[in-house]
């Protein structure tokens, strides 16, 4: 019998995140979720099996929380063993506006869950990880980021930059891993329909469905491709095309208007 593939997702329980686990769960995958929402997890671990996965491990917590993520990743390697994917997806996106001194706070937010997050996603699992590869069987470290880091959009400063760090902490990890075996995945998703993108008020071109977006992930995760836009036409528009007509500004004192945008997976 085939060992099963072992995959572990954070932000799973909704948007990206959900449909990866879904895509992988089609594939009989053993799955390692974690996300905020326990309760969502849950209902989400019971779809899984529905689907075929051989099991889900879920794990409530906040990946700003280092200590719980190397707790969660110990449990899911003392279970499954070394996972063959690790995707850092849990992200967060609101509108900020630098001159509104409220909205500092929430760019410390953002920085901490996207850039932070990833990192504390992946270093628990990279031990374990060489071990395997040393062994025959390279993994795979995946990081979300988006197009909104090749090209900042006015009002998600906070959003542009932190995806642009991760970006750039991905491409430096990949160097670092290279001698490993270990190799580094940078997505960069454009539109997805997801929670996060059903607030936004503004025009979004090349808007994906989620499982069509998952199955893109899947398919550059396996190839192990080093960078990839999806859909590449995005990568055309954020490079191209002026960003003026995605204003997605609003501080914390504005956030109930339908302009403002601010979601979290």
């Amino acid at each position: 019998m085939t060992n099963p593939l072992k995959v572990f997702i954070t932000g799973a329980s909704s948007g990206i995140g959900s449909a990866l686990a879904s895509h992988y769960a089609r594939q009989g995958a053993l799955l390692g979720l974690a996300a905020r929402r326990g309760d969502s997890l849950q209902t989400l671990a019971l779809t899984l099996s529905g689907l075929g996965a051989t099991e889900v491990y879920c794990y409530p917590l906040d990946v700003t929380a280092a200590a719980a993520l190397r707790a969660a990743a110990e449990d899911f390697i003392a279970r499954a063993g070394a996972p063959d994917i690790v995707i850092a997806n849990a992200g967060v996106s609101s509108g900020t506006l630098t001159e509104c001194g409220e909205d500092l706070e929430v760019i410390r937010r953002i920085f901490d869950t996207n850039v932070y997050g990833m990192a504390a996603t992946f270093s628990p699992f990279i031990a374990a990880m060489r071990q395997a590869a040393n062994a025959g069987k390279a993994g795979r470290l995946v990081g979300i980021a988006s197009v909104a880091g090749i090209r900042g959009l006015p009002g998600a400063e906070a959003y542009s930059a932190s995806k642009s760090a991760a970006i750039t902490y991905l491409e430096s990890l990949r160097l670092e891993m290279r001698s490993s075996g270990i190799r580094v995945v940078t997505i960069a998703p454009g539109y997805i329909e997801t929670p996060m993108t059903a607030i936004n008020p503004y025009r979004m071109p090349f808007l994906l469905p989620a499982p069509e977006a998952a199955r893109r992930f899947a398919r550059a995760i396996e190839r192990g491709t080093s960078y990839t836009v999806i859909p590449w036409q995005m990568g055309i528009v954020a490079k191209f095309c002026s960003p003026t007509g995605f204003t997605t500004a609003c501080s914390p004192t504005r956030r109930a208007s339908p302009e403002c945008c601010s979601s979290r997976s």
